[in-house]
């Protein structure tokens, strides 16, 4: 009667998520995974929090890979205007300046060569001298009229005139340069603001996932949720398990990625997410996690990685939030 009483007393005292393990609705499955019939000790668990992670996605849901060791960095500049967009704000606002500046300079220059090749330089004070372009008598003027046909101010204090061909034909080079700078560096401006990478602050997982059972099944589930009133149109989520593997055949690929299927049959992973939604991942025989068990589990070098996909309502461009989800996995 004492063992009895001893017995009970411990399965009263054990944690909830060992009694959904445990339950009777369990007991009767033909086949459960390996999570379900081993325990977790506790040891493991904190000692796995102990342990520096170098993590293939960051929490915030950033790719922790770095690019080295790029030969053939001329691609870069093959697609020069997503190069623009994907550097940062002070390196973009600084190619920005950089572009007008150095047009008008050089625009400026060419100016000023112009009127000292014809003379006009020796023929400032001289009513009866027509000259190419009326008061610019030197460098610095011929650099504010490069920035005023450039941007078309037109204060109307210096003036091309009709005696000087070569500058008519700068003067058309110019304006139709100038507006090609202005639509490539307005264009990058414009798309760097508006993509939607900030639209994942608002958009959060749960700060964990939980492996329970769940209408007689085991499960992997998490929470997704919406701060924002205006909606993610079309939203779909996708998990992917991130594990090094080798081959039957003795190869060793690292960081394999692994479909997680979080409803793609029976249409579960296409979210309505005007609420919380939970999303659920059975462990069934086709789960990559069927093989592992409950005590190993705490020990794999493995991610979870979760990618919710949609269209912003407000703005109409497409986002892509990533959630990590492995360290945060409660049994």
């Amino acid at each position: 009667m004492a063992k009895l009483t001893e017995s009970m007393t411990n399965v009263l005292e054990g944690d909830s998520m060992d009694q959904d393990v445990e339950s009777p609705v369990a007991i009767h499955q033909p086949k459960l995974p390996k999570q379900a019939r081993d325990d977790l000790p506790r040891h493991i668990s904190r000692d796995r929090t102990k342990r520096k992670i170098q993590r293939y996605v960051r929490k915030d849901g950033k790719c922790n890979v770095h690019h080295g060791n790029v030969r053939e960095t001329y691609r870069y500049l093959t697609d020069i205007f997503t190069t623009l967009v994907d550097l940062k704000w002070r390196f973009n606002l600084l190619i920005f300046v950089m572009v007008y500046t150095v047009t008008w300079l050089f625009f400026g220059m060419i100016w000023w060569l112009i009127a000292y090749i014809r003379g006009d330089m020796d023929h400032i004070e001289d009513p009866s001298w027509t000259p190419c372009v009326t008061n610019l008598n030197g460098f610095v003027s011929a650099f504010l009229f490069s920035i005023e046909t450039e941007t078309t101010i037109g204060y109307g204090y210096r003036v091309i005139t009709d005696k000087c061909p070569e500058g008519i034909i700068l003067l058309l080079i110019q304006s139709v340069l100038g507006s090609i700078v202005n639509a490539f560096m307005v264009g990058c401006m414009f798309v760097k603001i508006s993509q939607p990478k900030k639209r994942a602050e608002t958009l959060v997982f749960s700060t964990h996932a939980v492996i329970s059972m769940r209408d007689g099944k085991l499960c992997l589930m998490f929470r997704v949720g919406d701060l924002r009133n205006s909606h993610i149109v079309e939203a779909s989520i996708r998990a992917k398990l991130i594990k090094s593997k080798q081959t039957s055949e003795g190869e060793f690929i690292p960081l394999n990625q692994t479909d997680i299927n979080v409803g793609y049959y029976t249409g579960d992973d296409r979210l309505f997410l005007v609420s919380p939604l939970i999303i659920s991942h059975e462990i069934n025989q086709q789960s990559p996690f069927w093989e592992i068990s409950k005590a190993q589990l705490p020990k794999e070098e493995l991610e979870i990685v979760v990618i919710l996909e949609g269209m912003v309502e407000a703005t109409g461009k497409v986002c892509s939030i990533r959630g990590y989800l492995w360290d945060r996995c409660s049994f």
